[in-house]
């Protein structure tokens, strides 16, 4: 974008790309705030104002005018199943961001008629019930009614799956399929699958069922991560910590982000983890990844960052808070332990997923005795993931430990029914973050995407300043809320932090890496309403433009066209965005008219069954009658 003023200048020293006439957030303590910044070889060179980043235009640097607009330090997602959610995106149908049922039933609908046969429709989470319109989950009946011959896979939450008729044939459930252990599914009077999933509370079910649906061959692969990445630096992201998940086994599943990096084409910074998939051989499949990889193995593109989120098995908690919090076996220490002294005798930090403060004093009761070996921690990262019920007491052990906290919005989507079964009470500090902050704890905050929380960081920023879920309930009062600077915090130095890389991003500053985004609103600035709808115009990662929008479309760099052809984003795209703000009033119509549209529908389903006459007014209310 030519931009008056600046003369390019035959240099040695000339950037690769100068931002400026920005309002620059940097971050940096000793200079927070700046009008440009100036990179070259991925490494800020210059933060200050345009005079300061004149004398390093030369003749091919590229020099974008920010307009005035919010930049920030890029994000980094403490907590994201990245290369999981990269091998599957171009496959899924996104609810995420989706305001009513009914639009989400006439997109899975579209899709279903242009889905070839042998391929499922599949929307894997992302979404609560919550943030619809009908506070509802849609029935058998309306995936078949929708998709009467595609197979139809519904995840909602680590909660529940619905199955359409055609998707109980594929995977071959009937009478005789016994439920696994720890899920349940439903069954008429006749014996057979409703269609109905249930986590009870162990979500391998809903894992195991999923795995079944086809999958894609290794060059889609590589283009559907390619997007998932370009789609997370819609957002502003460019970092993230992945914390692995069920089935995704190492070195399989971790071959497309490798080789994406070998041929420099990641568009995000991954520091991954590795986590045992079968249980009772976790301890042979860490001494069998400690002989072959160790961390810090990499760059500052993919690096190994340690093992977890589980350990073993049988320490994991599961986060359904539909049902009761499930009871770990009374010894589970055992393997456990031999676990985390493993890691601990060969330098491999980790992280824990634990819910509840019932597991976490236990771990931290294991970790006590190996401390006292002189074992623990040894010098090695290590912290606890979620913890929406840690008490005050194991927040002292955990410092006294040497541990870091991942927070994650997984209240934004299952707030409401933290509240049915808990009570608004324990609801206040699930999690207690400003307890850990007041510690002087390293506090991340990441958002669980892909199949609990929506991978959109916008809506995890927004529930830790305002304590709202997606269903606009309040469930964090403000003792226990941040301000908009500590919120920015922890989605950028603390991340950085959890992999040993403070002093190399997280703020813009020079020497640190050249990682930013221009934001479509002033984050500082706009109500709290706003900030899930916040977006990037602009996504720099290593001085490189990957993602543009508005007056920067077309900058970026140029991606391969969505295949296959019949994937949901190349129809609906991933994040089905909010409308902007000077068009709410428009939308607002729309959706009046989708409600009067239902309501008619509501009338003629009790016509047809003689509850009203066919001829009834569609506007009768009997609350109105005289």
């Amino acid at each position: 974008m030519p931009v008056g003023g600046l003369i390019p200048r035959a240099t040695d020293e000339a950037a690769d790309l100068v931002v400026r006439n920005a309002k620059i957030h940097t971050g940096d303590p000793r200079l927070p705030q700046a009008e440009a910044i100036a990179i070259r070889d991925g490494v800020i060179t210059t933060v200050g104002g345009d005079k300061d980043v004149a004398d390093q235009v030369g003749p091919a640097t590229r020099v974008v005018d920010a307009l005035g607009r919010r930049m920030i330090p890029g994000l980094n997602d403490a907590h994201l199943h990245v290369i999981r959610g990269g091998l599957n995106y171009v496959l899924e149908l996104r609810w995420d961001g989706v305001r009513s049922l009914r639009q989400g039933l006439a997109m899975l609908r579209e899709q279903a008629a242009r889905t070839p046969k042998g391929q499922w429709v599949r929307v894997v989470g992302g979404w609560s019930v919550e943030q619809f319109a009908e506070r509802r989950l849609p029935t058998v009946a309306e995936l078949n009614a929708a998709a009467p011959d595609t197979p139809v896979f519904v995840l909602h939450l680590y909660q529940a799956a619905i199955l359409n008729r055609a998707a109980i044939k594929a995977i071959g459930y009937d009478k005789n399929t016994p439920d696994p252990r720890g899920g349940q599914i439903m069954r008429g009077r006749d014996g057979e699958p409703t269609g109905m999933l249930l986590a009870a509370p162990s979500a391998l079910i809903l894992y195991s069922t999923l795995a079944k649906a086809p999958g894609l061959d290794e060059e889609h692969r590589e283009a559907s991560t390619r997007h998932f990445l370009r789609e997370l630096n819609r957002f502003g992201l460019t970092s993230a910590i992945d914390a692995a998940g069920g089935f995704q086994n190492f070195p399989d599943n971790y071959e497309t982000v490798t080789e994406l990096a070998r041929k420099g084409q990641l568009s995000l910074r991954i520091a991954y983890h590795l986590f045992p998939q079968t249980a009772g051989q976790e301890i042979e499949d860490l001494t069998r990844w400690i002989g072959m990889v160790r961390p810090e193995d990499g760059d500052e593109w993919l690096r190994l960052n340690g093992a977890g989120e589980n350990l073993t098995w049988a320490a994991a908690d599961f986060e359904n808070f539909a049902e009761p919090r499930p009871e770990h076996a009374p010894d589970y220490e055992v393997e456990f332990e031999k676990a985390v002294r493993l890691l601990m005798e060969n330098g491999w930090g980790f992280r824990l997923h634990a819910t509840y403060d019932e597991t976490i004093r236990r771990d931290l009761a294991v970790f006590e005795k190996l401390a006292a070996e002189g074992l623990f921690p040894g010098g090695n990262r290590w912290l606890f993931d979620h913890a929406e019920t840690v008490s005050a007491d194991s927040l002292d052990r955990i410092v006294a430990l040497g541990g870091a906290m991942s927070v994650q919005n997984r209240l934004s989507f299952q707030g409401e029914a933290f509240v049915r079964r808990y009570g608004i009470g324990a609801a206040a500090d699930a999690p207690p973050i400003r307890a850990m902050l007041g510690r002087g704890l390293t506090v991340a905050a990441g958002t669980d995407a892909t199949r609990v929380s929506s991978y959109n960081p916008w809506v995890a920023l927004h529930w830790l300043i305002t304590g709202r879920t997606v269903g606009d309930l309040t469930i964090h009062p403000p003792h226990n809320r941040v301000d908009r600077e500590t919120a920015l915090e922890m989605f950028t130095t603390a991340g950085a932090a959890l992999t040993g890389e403070q002093d190399l991003k997280g703020v813009l500053r020079p020497g640190f890496l050249g990682d930013l985004t221009v934001l479509s609103e002033d984050y500082f600035a706009v109500p709290d309403e706003e900030i899930p709808h916040i977006e990037a115009l602009l996504t720099v990662v290593g001085g490189r433009i990957v993602y543009g929008a508005r007056e920067y479309e077309g900058i970026d760099e140029a991606m391969p066209p969505v295949t296959p052809e019949w994937s949901p984003v190349a129809h609906f795209g991933g994040y089905q965005a909010a409308p902007e703000p000077g068009f709410r009033g428009a939308r607002q119509a729309e959706l009046l008219g989708e409600a009067v549209a239902e309501s008619e529908l509501h009338r003629q389903w009790r016509a047809r069954r003689g509850l009203v006459s066919e001829h009834d007014s569609p506007g009768f209310d009997p609350c109105f009658s005289l």
